[in-house]
Protein backbone atom coordinates (compact mmCIF):
# COMPACT_ATOMS: atom_id res chain seq x y z
CA UNK A 1 0.00 0.00 0.00
CA UNK A 2 1.69 2.86 -0.88
CA UNK A 3 1.04 6.57 0.94
CA UNK A 4 -0.48 9.34 -0.52
CA UNK A 5 1.79 12.57 -1.25
CA UNK A 6 0.62 15.45 0.31
CA UNK A 7 -1.07 16.88 -2.66
CA UNK A 8 -3.52 13.68 -2.40
CA UNK A 9 -3.56 13.42 1.45
CA UNK A 10 -7.58 13.79 2.36
CA UNK A 11 -9.39 17.02 3.60
CA UNK A 12 -12.64 18.35 3.69
CA UNK A 13 -12.90 18.81 0.19
CA UNK A 14 -11.61 15.57 -1.04
CA UNK A 15 -11.57 12.47 1.30
CA UNK A 16 -12.71 8.62 1.61
CA UNK A 17 -15.34 6.85 3.42
CA UNK A 18 -17.26 3.66 3.86
CA UNK A 19 -21.06 4.39 3.04
CA UNK A 20 -23.62 1.92 4.01
CA UNK A 21 -26.95 2.05 1.64
CA UNK A 22 -30.40 0.68 1.51
CA UNK A 23 -30.73 -1.53 -1.31
CA UNK A 24 -33.75 -2.06 -2.95
CA UNK A 25 -33.82 -5.61 -2.11
CA UNK A 26 -33.58 -4.47 2.01
CA UNK A 27 -29.69 -5.25 2.13
CA UNK A 28 -27.18 -2.80 3.19
CA UNK A 29 -24.54 -2.48 1.05
CA UNK A 30 -21.14 -1.03 2.55
CA UNK A 31 -18.32 0.50 -0.27
CA UNK A 32 -16.32 3.45 -0.33
CA UNK A 33 -17.32 6.20 -1.67
CA UNK A 34 -15.76 9.64 -2.49
CA UNK A 35 -16.92 12.74 -0.15
CA UNK A 36 -16.87 16.77 0.00
CA UNK A 37 -17.30 18.89 2.12
CA UNK A 38 -21.05 19.34 1.51
CA UNK A 39 -21.23 15.73 3.07
CA UNK A 40 -20.09 16.72 6.54
CA UNK A 41 -22.49 17.40 9.12
CA UNK A 42 -22.22 20.45 11.52
CA UNK A 43 -19.40 20.51 14.52
CA UNK A 44 -17.38 22.33 16.08
CA UNK A 45 -14.63 19.97 15.16
CA UNK A 46 -13.18 18.82 11.96
CA UNK A 47 -11.06 15.44 12.45
CA UNK A 48 -8.71 13.67 10.15
CA UNK A 49 -9.34 10.34 11.69
CA UNK A 50 -6.61 8.01 12.24
CA UNK A 51 -8.48 4.90 13.48
CA UNK A 52 -11.97 3.57 14.45
CA UNK A 53 -12.50 -0.15 15.83
CA UNK A 54 -15.46 -2.79 15.55
CA UNK A 55 -18.02 -3.23 18.05
CA UNK A 56 -21.43 -5.08 17.29
CA UNK A 57 -23.14 -2.21 17.05
CA UNK A 58 -21.36 -1.19 14.00
CA UNK A 59 -22.16 -5.39 12.74
CA UNK A 60 -25.65 -3.67 13.39
CA UNK A 61 -25.32 -0.80 11.43
CA UNK A 62 -25.15 -3.11 8.20
CA UNK A 63 -28.11 -5.75 9.22
CA UNK A 64 -31.04 -4.96 7.72
CA UNK A 65 -33.35 -3.83 10.51
CA UNK A 66 -30.53 -4.19 13.02
CA UNK A 67 -32.26 -1.71 15.16
CA UNK A 68 -29.10 1.50 15.62
CA UNK A 69 -28.93 3.54 12.31
CA UNK A 70 -31.91 5.67 12.13
CA UNK A 71 -31.56 6.76 8.61
CA UNK A 72 -29.34 5.67 5.65
CA UNK A 73 -27.11 6.54 4.21
CA UNK A 74 -24.54 6.81 6.72
CA UNK A 75 -20.79 6.01 7.48
CA UNK A 76 -20.89 3.57 10.39
CA UNK A 77 -18.00 3.86 13.07
CA UNK A 78 -19.39 3.96 16.54
CA UNK A 79 -15.62 5.10 17.34
CA UNK A 80 -13.33 7.58 15.85
CA UNK A 81 -9.97 8.91 16.80
CA UNK A 82 -7.33 11.03 15.19
CA UNK A 83 -6.24 14.54 15.11
CA UNK A 84 -8.29 17.75 15.33
CA UNK A 85 -7.36 20.10 11.90
CA UNK A 86 -10.16 22.59 11.96
CA UNK A 87 -11.78 23.95 15.23
CA UNK A 88 -13.61 26.76 16.23
CA UNK A 89 -14.05 25.90 19.93
CA UNK A 90 -11.43 27.27 22.52
CA UNK A 91 -10.75 23.93 24.08
CA UNK A 92 -9.01 22.73 21.12
CA UNK A 93 -6.94 23.40 18.62
CA UNK A 94 -5.77 21.89 15.26
CA UNK A 95 -2.94 19.04 16.15
CA UNK A 96 -4.62 17.65 19.41
CA UNK A 97 -5.11 13.60 19.28
CA UNK A 98 -9.01 12.94 19.99
CA UNK A 99 -11.47 10.46 20.74
CA UNK A 100 -14.86 9.90 20.35
CA UNK A 101 -17.79 7.75 20.97
CA UNK A 102 -21.29 7.58 21.71
CA UNK A 103 -23.77 9.92 21.20
CA UNK A 104 -25.18 10.00 17.66
CA UNK A 105 -21.93 8.91 16.20
CA UNK A 106 -22.05 6.19 13.79
CA UNK A 107 -25.75 5.74 14.07
CA UNK A 108 -27.30 8.92 13.39
CA UNK A 109 -24.82 10.66 12.13
CA UNK A 110 -21.65 10.06 9.98
CA UNK A 111 -18.94 8.29 12.31
CA UNK A 112 -15.24 6.93 12.05
CA UNK A 113 -15.02 4.74 8.95
CA UNK A 114 -13.92 8.31 6.72
CA UNK A 115 -10.92 9.90 6.23
CA UNK A 116 -12.54 13.36 7.83
CA UNK A 117 -15.30 13.42 10.49
CA UNK A 118 -16.87 16.57 12.16
CA UNK A 119 -18.40 16.07 15.35
CA UNK A 120 -19.38 18.90 18.28
CA UNK A 121 -16.84 19.55 20.72
CA UNK A 122 -18.78 18.48 23.55
CA UNK A 123 -18.17 14.83 22.21
CA UNK A 124 -14.72 14.38 22.20
CA UNK A 125 -11.91 13.51 24.70
CA UNK A 126 -8.45 15.22 24.05
CA UNK A 127 -6.24 12.43 24.61
CA UNK A 128 -2.53 12.47 27.13
CA UNK A 129 -0.71 9.42 27.32
CA UNK A 130 -3.10 7.18 24.90
CA UNK A 131 -2.11 7.29 21.48
CA UNK A 132 -4.95 7.61 18.81
CA UNK A 133 -3.94 3.79 17.78
CA UNK A 134 -4.67 2.36 21.25
CA UNK A 135 -7.95 4.83 22.32
CA UNK A 136 -9.66 3.13 19.19
CA UNK A 137 -8.39 -0.28 20.36
CA UNK A 138 -10.06 0.25 23.84
CA UNK A 139 -12.88 2.23 22.05
CA UNK A 140 -16.69 1.83 22.82
CA UNK A 141 -16.15 -1.61 24.69
CA UNK A 142 -13.40 -1.10 26.13
CA UNK A 143 -14.61 2.10 27.89
CA UNK A 144 -17.72 0.27 28.74
CA UNK A 145 -15.57 -2.31 29.93
CA UNK A 146 -13.90 0.50 32.60
CA UNK A 147 -17.50 1.94 33.30
CA UNK A 148 -18.43 -1.50 34.63
CA UNK A 149 -15.82 -2.43 36.56
CA UNK A 150 -15.76 1.44 38.39
CA UNK A 151 -19.44 0.76 38.91
CA UNK A 152 -18.56 -2.58 40.83
CA UNK A 153 -15.73 -0.86 42.76
CA UNK A 154 -18.84 1.98 43.56
CA UNK A 155 -20.36 -0.48 45.04
CA UNK A 156 -18.22 -1.69 47.44
CA UNK A 157 -16.56 -4.72 45.72
CA UNK A 158 -13.30 -5.27 46.34
CA UNK A 159 -10.69 -8.06 45.33
CA UNK A 160 -10.65 -9.87 49.08
CA UNK A 161 -14.33 -10.10 48.18
CA UNK A 162 -14.16 -13.07 46.43
CA UNK A 163 -14.03 -14.19 42.45
CA UNK A 164 -15.72 -12.38 40.00
CA UNK A 165 -17.48 -13.26 37.10
CA UNK A 166 -16.89 -11.80 33.39
CA UNK A 167 -19.73 -13.49 31.11
CA UNK A 168 -19.11 -12.99 27.16
CA UNK A 169 -15.64 -12.85 27.99
CA UNK A 170 -13.97 -13.21 24.44
CA UNK A 171 -16.04 -10.45 23.07
CA UNK A 172 -14.89 -6.66 23.56
CA UNK A 173 -16.57 -6.12 27.01
CA UNK A 174 -15.67 -9.05 28.44
CA UNK A 175 -11.91 -9.52 27.51
CA UNK A 176 -11.07 -6.02 28.49
CA UNK A 177 -12.84 -6.21 31.78
CA UNK A 178 -10.86 -9.30 32.71
CA UNK A 179 -7.26 -7.49 31.73
CA UNK A 180 -8.77 -4.41 33.56
CA UNK A 181 -9.73 -6.62 36.91
CA UNK A 182 -6.83 -8.38 37.09
CA UNK A 183 -4.56 -5.40 37.07
CA UNK A 184 -6.54 -4.32 40.05
CA UNK A 185 -5.57 -7.32 42.02
CA UNK A 186 -9.42 -9.61 41.13
CA UNK A 187 -9.63 -13.06 40.87
CA UNK A 188 -11.37 -13.62 38.02
CA UNK A 189 -13.52 -16.24 36.10
CA UNK A 190 -14.10 -16.00 32.49
CA UNK A 191 -17.64 -17.85 31.34
CA UNK A 192 -17.27 -18.44 27.59
CA UNK A 193 -18.35 -20.60 24.69
CA UNK A 194 -15.45 -20.15 22.39
CA UNK A 195 -12.44 -22.45 22.84
CA UNK A 196 -9.88 -19.15 24.04
CA UNK A 197 -8.96 -20.59 27.61
CA UNK A 198 -4.62 -19.50 26.62
CA UNK A 199 -5.88 -16.00 25.60
CA UNK A 200 -8.09 -15.46 28.89
CA UNK A 201 -5.55 -16.89 31.52
CA UNK A 202 -3.12 -14.70 29.38
CA UNK A 203 -5.74 -11.49 29.79
CA UNK A 204 -5.21 -12.37 34.08
CA UNK A 205 -8.10 -14.87 34.16
CA UNK A 206 -7.40 -17.41 37.00
CA UNK A 207 -9.96 -19.97 36.05
CA UNK A 208 -12.19 -20.61 32.58
CA UNK A 209 -15.34 -22.09 32.41
CA UNK A 210 -18.24 -23.08 29.95
CA UNK A 211 -21.21 -20.70 29.04
CA UNK A 212 -23.99 -19.88 31.85
CA UNK A 213 -26.30 -21.61 32.59
CA UNK A 214 -25.32 -24.83 31.60
CA UNK A 215 -28.47 -25.32 30.37
CA UNK A 216 -30.08 -22.21 28.28
CA UNK A 217 -33.65 -24.05 27.93
CA UNK A 218 -34.16 -25.42 31.74
CA UNK A 219 -36.12 -23.24 34.26
CA UNK A 220 -34.32 -20.80 35.78
CA UNK A 221 -33.97 -21.17 39.95
CA UNK A 222 -35.22 -18.52 41.41
CA UNK A 223 -32.28 -18.70 43.59
CA UNK A 224 -28.74 -21.19 43.01
CA UNK A 225 -25.45 -21.69 44.86
CA UNK A 226 -23.74 -18.81 45.87
CA UNK A 227 -20.63 -18.57 44.20
CA UNK A 228 -19.33 -15.43 42.57
CA UNK A 229 -19.08 -12.04 44.89
CA UNK A 230 -19.82 -9.62 41.65
CA UNK A 231 -20.19 -9.65 37.79
CA UNK A 232 -19.49 -8.22 34.63
CA UNK A 233 -22.25 -9.34 32.52
CA UNK A 234 -21.94 -9.00 28.67
CA UNK A 235 -24.71 -11.31 27.29
CA UNK A 236 -27.94 -10.61 29.48
CA UNK A 237 -31.17 -12.99 28.89
CA UNK A 238 -31.04 -16.45 30.25
CA UNK A 239 -27.07 -15.68 31.55
CA UNK A 240 -27.96 -12.48 33.63
CA UNK A 241 -30.88 -14.21 35.47
CA UNK A 242 -28.36 -17.28 36.52
CA UNK A 243 -25.71 -14.82 37.37
CA UNK A 244 -28.09 -12.72 39.51
CA UNK A 245 -29.49 -16.05 41.46
CA UNK A 246 -25.52 -16.70 41.84
CA UNK A 247 -24.37 -13.90 43.40
CA UNK A 248 -22.80 -14.11 46.79
CA UNK A 249 -24.98 -12.38 49.32
CA UNK A 250 -24.30 -8.00 48.47
CA UNK A 251 -23.13 -8.83 45.49
CA UNK A 252 -23.54 -6.87 42.41
CA UNK A 253 -23.30 -7.38 38.50
CA UNK A 254 -22.96 -4.71 35.90
CA UNK A 255 -25.25 -5.14 33.15
CA UNK A 256 -24.07 -3.66 29.69
CA UNK A 257 -25.03 -6.84 26.90
CA UNK A 258 -28.00 -8.23 25.34
CA UNK A 259 -26.53 -10.63 22.66
CA UNK A 260 -28.25 -13.38 24.50
CA UNK A 261 -31.32 -11.58 24.06
CA UNK A 262 -33.21 -8.59 26.05
CA UNK A 263 -35.66 -10.38 28.02
CA UNK A 264 -34.92 -11.08 31.61
CA UNK A 265 -36.90 -14.09 33.04
CA UNK A 266 -36.13 -13.98 36.94
CA UNK A 267 -37.08 -13.55 40.30
CA UNK A 268 -37.05 -10.83 43.39
CA UNK A 269 -35.56 -13.12 45.61
CA UNK A 270 -31.73 -12.16 44.40
CA UNK A 271 -32.82 -8.70 45.63
CA UNK A 272 -34.87 -9.02 48.50
CA UNK A 273 -33.18 -12.34 50.32
CA UNK A 274 -29.28 -12.17 48.82
CA UNK A 275 -29.89 -7.85 48.80
CA UNK A 276 -27.89 -8.28 45.11
CA UNK A 277 -27.67 -5.02 43.36
CA UNK A 278 -28.19 -4.85 39.25
CA UNK A 279 -25.97 -2.26 37.59
CA UNK A 280 -27.08 -0.84 33.93
CA UNK A 281 -24.22 0.24 32.29
CA UNK A 282 -24.79 2.25 29.01
CA UNK A 283 -22.13 4.48 27.36
CA UNK A 284 -24.02 6.14 24.89
CA UNK A 285 -25.16 9.12 26.50
CA UNK A 286 -22.71 9.61 29.69
CA UNK A 287 -22.41 13.31 30.24
CA UNK A 288 -19.04 14.06 29.02
CA UNK A 289 -17.39 15.49 31.70
CA UNK A 290 -17.88 12.30 33.10
CA UNK A 291 -16.44 10.20 30.22
CA UNK A 292 -13.49 12.45 30.15
CA UNK A 293 -12.67 11.50 33.80
CA UNK A 294 -12.71 8.10 33.15
CA UNK A 295 -10.67 8.10 29.92
CA UNK A 296 -8.00 9.62 32.16
CA UNK A 297 -8.33 6.50 34.40
CA UNK A 298 -7.66 4.06 31.21
CA UNK A 299 -4.90 6.29 30.54
CA UNK A 300 -3.68 5.37 34.06
CA UNK A 301 -4.80 2.61 36.95
CA UNK A 302 -7.26 1.05 34.74
CA UNK A 303 -5.31 0.96 31.42
CA UNK A 304 -5.36 -2.28 30.20
CA UNK A 305 -2.32 -4.09 30.48
CA UNK A 306 -2.65 -6.77 27.92
CA UNK A 307 -3.97 -4.73 25.04
CA UNK A 308 -1.74 -5.84 22.42
CA UNK A 309 -2.21 -9.15 22.93
CA UNK A 310 -6.62 -9.23 22.75
CA UNK A 311 -6.01 -6.54 19.83
CA UNK A 312 -5.99 -7.08 16.32
CA UNK A 313 -5.73 -4.07 13.25
CA UNK A 314 -7.35 -4.37 9.61
CA UNK A 315 -7.30 -1.50 7.07
CA UNK A 316 -10.63 -0.26 6.43
CA UNK A 317 -11.24 -1.32 3.23
CA UNK A 318 -11.35 -5.06 4.83
CA UNK A 319 -13.61 -4.05 7.41
CA UNK A 320 -16.57 -6.27 6.00
CA UNK A 321 -15.03 -9.06 6.45
CA UNK A 322 -14.43 -8.68 10.30
CA UNK A 323 -18.60 -7.14 10.32
CA UNK A 324 -19.28 -10.40 8.96
CA UNK A 325 -17.55 -12.34 11.85
CA UNK A 326 -19.09 -10.47 14.30
CA UNK A 327 -22.88 -11.59 12.83
CA UNK A 328 -21.82 -15.14 13.00
CA UNK A 329 -20.02 -14.75 16.91
CA UNK A 330 -16.94 -15.45 15.23
CA UNK A 331 -15.14 -12.69 16.93
CA UNK A 332 -12.91 -12.51 20.06
CA UNK A 333 -11.29 -9.01 21.48
CA UNK A 334 -10.70 -6.17 19.88
CA UNK A 335 -9.77 -4.74 16.17
CA UNK A 336 -8.48 -1.76 15.22
CA UNK A 337 -9.80 0.08 11.72
CA UNK A 338 -7.03 1.79 10.09
CA UNK A 339 -8.52 4.62 8.43
CA UNK A 340 -5.93 6.39 7.68
CA UNK A 341 -4.34 5.31 4.62
CA UNK A 342 -6.54 2.45 4.87
CA UNK A 343 -8.54 2.77 1.30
Amino acid sequence: MTSRTEAQKPSPESFSALVAREEDDDAILLAPEQRSETDLPPGELTIAVQYSSVNYKDALAVTPRGGVVRQYPIVPGIDLAGEVIESEHPDFAPGDSIVAHGYEIGVSRDGGYSEIARIPAEWAVKLGDLSPRDAAAIGTAGFTAAMSVLALLDSGVTPDGGSVLVTGATGGVGSVSIDILAGLGFDVTASTGKEQSDLLRELGASGVIGRLPEDPDGKPRPLGRSQWAAAVDCVGGATLAHVLSTLNYGGAVAASGLTGGAALHTTVMPFILRGVRLLGIDSVQLGIERRREIWRRLETDLRPRRLAQLTREVAVRDVNDVLAAIKKGGATGRTVVQVQDGF
